[in-house]
Parts: structure tokens; C-alpha cells; sequence
């Protein structure tokens, strides 16, 4: 592919020689003959530190955001959304024949995003999916490694979207991913805003940076839509051009709303009132934050022209989502539930919404990741430590942190709370210990995994699959 077609939509501010290009790349590790390497500033390396090697390896031509003096360099304002661009034309602009559906929010994305897609399967609509437990392209599936993938990734999955049919692609779209370029040029048919709580704030800084951040998919989309509940729904659509729709439980102004909610051990029913009718909705996935969740993708679902009828009928049969609410079958008088939250909020939720309908206590497991904000660490001890009856304290994903420094963190927020508080550094010695205290009628949450396989400790990733560790415990093998 020529130079000049992969900068067709990237405004740069010096000349260029044109000639072929065979790859790109913001990777020095991936850097090849004839390639684009982009220079990107991160936060513990600056590509423009290597752009000289990068040419002298054979690139073709790099791309930087401040004048190095070098031949084929090229000039732009901003390499992150250069590379954005670039790998968009890379595939063919794929993104311009897929109506694209984004989701964003702290918490609530995956479980949105799979219902949206439920709704479109049902009725014979052929759509991809990005996010944070996999990504489809329709005929094909992939582990994720990202909740939203880096530029060349995202735009090659495009291409798979549109080369085995797809119409629509619905995706979860992250903070860091809005922050760092990486959905620039594209352009969304409807964006959905679930809720804003602390995380991420490692990466952002502050939470003000964290909201400017989601913010910005608003204003690529034609429809906002808006869980009009959360107390930073102003700020999202404040100054927005796009047309923006509303839907809540208690918010009296809102386009749509839910009414006359009923929880179960099992599941979820409402009644939904839209504009100009009245439907019920029946979920079988547990908890409050569930009707947040379908009301946003039936919401959507209806903005696309969809009947109500269709809408609930397959909201209906939709099925749970890997480490959401999901409920282990262990053959006990216990239930345990895996779930992905790891925020205060998203532990709160939980927590609050499983207590609604257990009939004994509430077991909690959990930690905190290692390498990520510590700020949060004792607000999620304490929001367990005075929601759950026993608050079984252990291991997340440690990274380079050491695990009992990361405890000691969130006991620090758990003075003078109501939980029966236990220490279990190993998650393995932990959940069997949750296991070993339950009586009937209790149920255990183990938080923070979800559909996670893996476990990262300081020497590296390891398989860690919590539904193979009750099993093993379970059989006696542990």
C-alpha cells in the first residue's frame, strides 16, 4: 500500500516521499522492512527514542510529533491518533461499513453489550463484538486481552466484521482507550453511558480526567444514550450535538423507566415504560444493577427501530455473562457466585444486590490488583467489611506488589466494620476456606476474577481458573 493512501486522513505538517509500505507498527519489538513505525509518547517509553534505530532497521518511514531532524520522518500533531487513522486505512476503513454501537461506563459494559448483541442474534442480525471477556467477528471468536483493543487490533477485527458479514459492531469502549487515541475516526450510531464510579485512577490521575475521558464518546456519536440516574449524566451530554435519549429507575424526566422492580435469587422483572407503551421485562440474572444494565441495551435495542415485542422477548432469553452474577453449580446447600467486580461501587452493587434475596449470610472473598490505584483498596475493605456478614480478605492479581502490603491496604478500612473479618493471603486457601465456614442458606461471592483464567503475580502470568479451583476443592483434591 502506497504511503500516501495510509495518510489520506491524517493531517501532517511535512512532506513526505511516497513509496510502499508493507506494515505498521507503534511496537519497536514489531518493527520490520518497509514498515510505518509510529512514535508514541507512553508513560514508561517514548517511541521517538528509537525512531533513528527504527530507520536504520529498515522502516519505511516514522511518524513523530516533534521534529527529529531525520530522513522520512513525518510530521503530525498527534501520533496517537495518527496511528488510529493509519491503521484504519491499513484495513480498508472497515469501521465505515459497520454501524457502530459503543458502550462505556465503570461499570455494567460487558453485561450491556452482551444483551445488545442477544437482541440482534435473535433476530437474525449479524453483529460483531469487542470487549473485555472476548471479541467476535462474527464466525470467529478471540480471548481478549484488552476490554477495548489497541488501534491495529481493533481496526484488523473491523475487517474480520465486515469480510464475514457483520452489520453491526457493539463494543465496550474504555476510558484509556478514549484517552489514548484509539477509537479516533471512528464514529458511533449510539453510545450508552451506564455509571461513573472511582477506578482507573492509577492511569487517569483524577477523576475529573477519568469523566473527560468517557466523555469523549459522546461527542463521535449520533445518539447519547444516558442512564440519566447517575450523578455525572448532566456533565456527559452538557455541550453535546448529538441527540441525547434518558432512561432511570428514579429520575422523573427521563425518556424511559423502570417500574415496579421485583428481585429474585434468580432474576430480575420490571416494567419498562417507554414513550408510548408499557412492556415486561424478565431477566434471568440476578440483581438490582441488572434492570440498569437491560434497560440500557433494550433502551438501544428500541432507539435502532426495533419492536418492544422483539426487544423483551429476547432480552427474555438471554442467558447470564461469564463472571457476571454467575452462579457456580457446586451441589451444596451454599450458592456461590462469581463475579468481575473490583471498584467500590461495583463491590457495593453486589454485595447489596445478592443480600436482597439470601435468606443466610453473605461470604465475600476478595482483593485488590497490585500496580493500580490504592486509593480505592481500603474504600473497597470497608464497603465489604460493613455490607458482607464475613469479609474473607486475599489475593487479586498482586503484579509487582507484594500481596500482604496490598491486605494490609485494605484493612486499613476496615476498622469498626459489622463483617467477620478473615486474612487468607494464598486465593486458593482463601476460597476454601469461605467454603469451609458456609452453612445452608448462605451464598459466597468470590470477587474481583470474573471471567478471568489467569492470575498475575510477580513472576509472571499463571493459569488461575476459580470455577477448576472449587471444582478441586469440591472433589477433595485441594
Amino acid at each position: 500500500m502506497k504511503l500516501s493512501e495510509l495518510l489520506k486522513n491524517v493531517k501532517t505538517t511535512s512532506e513526505y516521499q511516497d513509496r510502499e509500505v508493507k506494515d505498521i507498527t507503534d511496537k519497536s519489538s514489531e518493527i520490520s522492512k518497509d514498515c510505518i513505525f509510529v512514535c508514541i509518547k507512553g508513560t514508561h517509553f517514548d517511541g521517538h527514542s528509537v525512531a533513528e534505530q527504527a530507520l536504520a532497521d529498515g522502516a519505511a518511514a516514522v511518524v513523530v510529533e516533534r521534529d527529529l531532524k531525520l530522513p522520512n520522518q513525518i510530521l503530525v500533531d498527534n501520533t496517537r491518533d495518527a496511528y488510529s487513522r493509519i491503521c484504519a486505512a491499513f484495513y480498508g476503513n472497515p469501521a465505515d461499513s459497520l454501524k457502530l454501537i459503543g458502550v462505556t461506563g465503570t461499570n455494567g459494559k460487558t453485561t450491556t453489550t452482551f444483551l445488545i448483541k442477544n437482541v440482534l442474534d435473535e433476530l437474525g442480525v449479524k453483529a460483531g463484538l469487542i470487549g473485555t471477556v472476548k471479541n467476535i467477528t462474527g464466525d470467529k471468536e478471540y480471548t481478549a486481552s484488552l476490554t477495548t483493543p489497541d488501534s491495529k487490533e481493533l481496526q484488523s477485527l473491523y475487517r474480520e466484521m465486515v469480510d464475514s458479514g457483520c452489520e453491526y459492531c457493539i463494543m465496550e469502549v474504555s476510558s484509556q482507550a478514549l484517552a489514548q487515541g484509539r477509537v479516533d475516526g471512528c464514529h458511533f450510531e449510539y453510545a450508552l453511558f451506564t455509571n461513573l464510579t472511582q477506578d482507573h485512577l492509577d492511569y487517569h490521575g483524577n477523576f475529573e480526567n477519568y469523566a473527560a475521558a468517557k466523555k469523549k464518546l459522546f461527542e463521535i456519536s449520533d445518539t447519547a444514550i444516558i442512564n440519566a440516574d447517575d450523578k455525572y449524566a448532566e456533565y456527559m451530554v452538557d455541550g453535546l450535538n448529538c441527540r441525547v435519549v434518558t432512561f432511570a429507575v428514579n429520575a422523573e424526566n427521563s425518556d424511559y423507566k423502570a417500574k415496579n422492580i421485583k428481585c429474585f435469587a434468580d432474576s430480575v422483572r420490571y416494567e419498562l415504560l417507554t414513550p408510548g407503551s408499557i412492556g415486561r421485562v424478565s431477566i434471568k440474572i440476578p440483581g438490582h444493577f441488572t434492570v440498569y444494565n437491560s434497560m440500557g441495551a433494550a433502551v438501544c435495542a428500541l432507539e435502532m427501530g426495533i419492536s418492544l415485542e422483539k426487544v423483551l422477548q429476547a432480552v427474555s432469553d438471554s442467558k447470564g455473562v461469564p463472571g457476571r452474577v454467575e452462579v457456580l453449580d457446586t451441589n451444596t446447600d451454599y450458592t456461590m457466585l462469581i463475579d468481575y467486580a473490583h471498584s467500590p461501587d461495583g463491590l457495593e452493587n453486589v454485595i447489596s444486590s445478592i443480600r436482597e434475596t439470601t435468606q443466610g449470610r453473605v461470604i465475600t472473598v476478595f482483593g485488590c490488583g497490585g500496580d493500580r490505584d490504592k486509593t480505592k483498596r481500603p474504600k473497597m475493605g470497608k464497603i465489604v467489611g460493613d455490607l458482607a456478614d464475613v469479609a474473607v480478605v486475599t489475593s487479586d492479581n498482586p503484579r509487582s506488589e507484594n500481596p500482604s502490603l496490598i491486605i494490609k491496604d485494605i484493612l486499613a478500612g476496615m476498622t469498626d466494620c459489622k463483617a467477620q473479618i478473615d486474612t487468607v493471603e494464598d486465593r486458593t486457601q482463601a476460597i476454601k476456606h469461605a467454603m469451609s465456614i458456609a452453612k445452608a442458606g448462605d451464598v459466597i461471592i468470590l470477587a474481583g476474577k470474573g471471567h478471568e483464567t489467569y492470575q498475575i503475580l510477580n513472576t509472571g502470568k499463571i493459569h488461575y481458573d476459580e470455577r477448576e479451583v472449587v471444582a478441586d476443592i469440591l472433589k477433595g483434591k485441594i
